[in-house]
């Protein structure tokens, strides 16, 4: 006789089915433990146990306070990523929340004060990298920091865009998209990131600085949730004291360099 799988597995592929599927889309929130339990008809406990396999196998984080929410990069866990990528995660992640306090700012100051030049060789850079749809695995997953680069430029802050010029060889090699990125979903993912793009740009084209702000943060947090997503299903800390010392460490090799520069 054919043993039974239990519940739990059930309910489990089910819903990585659905995630694979897209009927549960990256970032969205999974139900509530009370509306598993009356669409299965299983108990909380079942539920748990189901949810629980998901979060071990990377395809749902925690969000405190808010519940749990499908993976920025549900199959994590399938990837080979090698350990000198591993280690760079936590300052991956303290080098895009830099970005995301200092990008959001230069969106606004672009749609602001940007020529009419200025946003069309901007659409027009967003539109050659958003067209390329490369192997993720043979890319780096900041491979549209030169489009970051030339809306921060466009926000006439030298300050700005020579930081962020600054930090580009430290931010941009990290790791390729592959490591977040399945080649079965490449698709859907560079979709995302082009409709992404497109809020920016179309906010900068109207001037409206508070819609620049808004999207760029949109696409920073997106991207930020996708190396904290990384990060946990590989079982690498990115929180806490790991991430300062990491950060601290990162400053402590950037010092000498501005120093120099001066």
């Amino acid at each position: 006789m054919t043993k039974r799988k239990p519940l739990s597995t059930i309910l489990a592929e089910s819903l990585a089915e659905k995630i694979r599927s897209g009927q549960l889309a990256p970032g969205a929130q999974l139900p509530t433990e009370a509306e598993l339990c009356a669409e299965y008809d299983v108990s909380r406990t079942v539920v748990r146990e189901a949810v629980a396999r998901l979060r071990s196998d990377g395809m749902v984080v925690p969000h405190q306070g808010r519940g749990m929410f499908v993976s920025e990069m549900p199959e994590a866990r399938k990837f080979s990523i090698p350990d000198d990528a591993l280690k760079t995660l936590p300052e991956t992640i303290a080098l895009l929340e830099l970005r995301l306090s200092v990008e959001v700012e230069a969106a606004g100051l672009c749609a602001e004060r940007r020529t009419e030049a200025e946003a069309d060789a901007i659409r027009a850079l967003m539109e050659q990298v958003d067209a390329q749809h490369e192997d993720p695995a043979a890319v780096q997953i900041h491979y549209d920091y030169d489009f970051h680069l030339a809306i921060a430029k466009a926000a006439r802050n030298e300050f700005i865009h020579g930081f962020l010029s600054y930090l580009k060889p430290m931010i941009v090699p990290r790791y390729q998209l592959g490591y977040v990125v399945a080649p079965g979903r490449k698709d859907t993912y560079y979709a995302r990131i082009h409709s992404e793009h497109e809020a920016i740009v179309g906010a900068i084209e109207r001037q409206d600085a508070g819609a620049a702000r808004r999207a760029m943060r949109k696409h920073l947090y997106n991207s930020l949730q996708r190396v904290r997503g990384l990060a946990q299903a590989s079982g690498v800390e990115a929180t806490g004291a790991v991430q300062k010392a990491a950060a601290e460490a990162l400053f402590a090799e950037m010092k000498p360099k501005i120093a120099a520069e001066r």
